[in-house]
């Protein structure tokens, strides 16, 4: 297939998502950082690297007579723990497999915040600032705060380069902001991953309806299911858990869909492979549901190839 010319048009293409302006900027920035290697930018003071989308910018997503280079890139950088949702635009280390992306709850939307997770950590997502550039400057402010070991002359260079390019495109470096504010207020559930859900409510409560168990509880059940030593004991384990996808259908009949989202979520972050089966049993139908068709291929893309360690590079 050929390269489409706007890169803009190429990106949503392939990750089926428009990204937002200060994504581009931030691209500028890094090219006036380093121009033969924008990617690379961070990676001398930072450890970090531009990734994702950001390689349809660098060219690395097309071949030297401008075809689309076989790929998928619905799985370009999306680590283990990274739900639909979340979008990798900037790889850390190898080690604890620390990488930031943009976050958004509808793939029609644009992102409301970036935030950060460790993968080999767990699967809790962070949010960190409304924007690829505050994000940074609060890795930057991390970095001076904890790490003894940093150059901490090359970073304050570095962090006054990135207030002067933020603040001529009017972009501001608040790690919080009303528009995060105002997202926090219309999240019903935080969910496993902890960055929450928000799923259409209407002035009825019609949308969504809290799972029957404490997350401890689940945790608890899944646990067990995980754990079991037979199948028979792993049917027995997964009884109390066939219970809860049971009533999610009942509100998938009444239009609660945000109930099925949340344990199809729950049970991805929950990150066993003994799950995967439920989770596609639950999350693209909650997606389509939704009006979320995106994260529904998405969601099937991952957990066909859903991987460990460093290697979520698909080019």
């Amino acid at each position: 297939m050929k390269e489409p010319s706007d890169p803009r048009e190429s990106i949503r293409a392939k990750f089926l998502v428009d990204m937002p302006e200060d994504f581009y900027q931030f691209w500028d920035f890094a090219k006036s950082l380093n121009p033969l290697s924008p990617a690379n930018a961070l990676s001398a003071t930072l450890g970090l690297k531009l990734v994702g989308p950001y390689d349809v910018l660098s060219g690395k997503c097309k071949t030297s007579e401008g075809y689309v280079r076989s790929a998928n890139y619905l799985l370009h950088y999306r680590y283990y723990y990274d739900p639909p949702e979340f979008m990798t635009v900037v790889k850390g280390d190898d080690k604890t497999l620390f990488h930031m992306g943009y976050y958004r709850d509808d793939p029609k939307e644009l992102p409301v915040f970036v935030a950060s997770n460790s993968a080999t950590v767990d699967g809790v997502i962070k949010p960190r600032a409304d924007n690829i550039f505050a994000a940074v400057c609060w890795f930057i402010d991390d970095k001076l705060k904890n790490d003894v070991n940093v150059d901490k002359t090359s970073l304050t260079q570095l962090r006054v380069k990135l207030h002067t390019c933020a603040t001529s495109h009017s972009i501001t470096l608040d790690t919080r902001t009303s528009r995060m504010t105002k997202r926090d207020k219309a999240v019903v559930t935080k969910c496993f991953h902890g960055a929450g859900i928000v799923v259409p409510v209407d002035k009825n409560g019609v949308g969504y309806r809290p799972l029957p168990e404490t997350p401890a509880e689940l945790k608890k059940i899944l646990k067990r299911i995980v754990d079991s030593k037979t199948e028979d004991e792993r049917t027995a384990s997964f009884d109390p858990l066939s219970e809860i996808i049971t009533l999610v259908q009942f509100a998938n009949d009444e239009c609660d869909y945000g109930e099925g989202l949340e344990l199809g979520l729950d049970l991805f972050t929950f990150g066993n492979e003994v799950l995967h089966s439920t989770v596609l049993g639950l999350l693209p139908l909650a997606y389509k549901l939704l009006g979320r068709h995106e994260y529904a291929q998405v969601i099937e893309a991952h957990l066909k190839d859903r991987r460990t360690g460093a290697g979520v590079s698909r080019l």
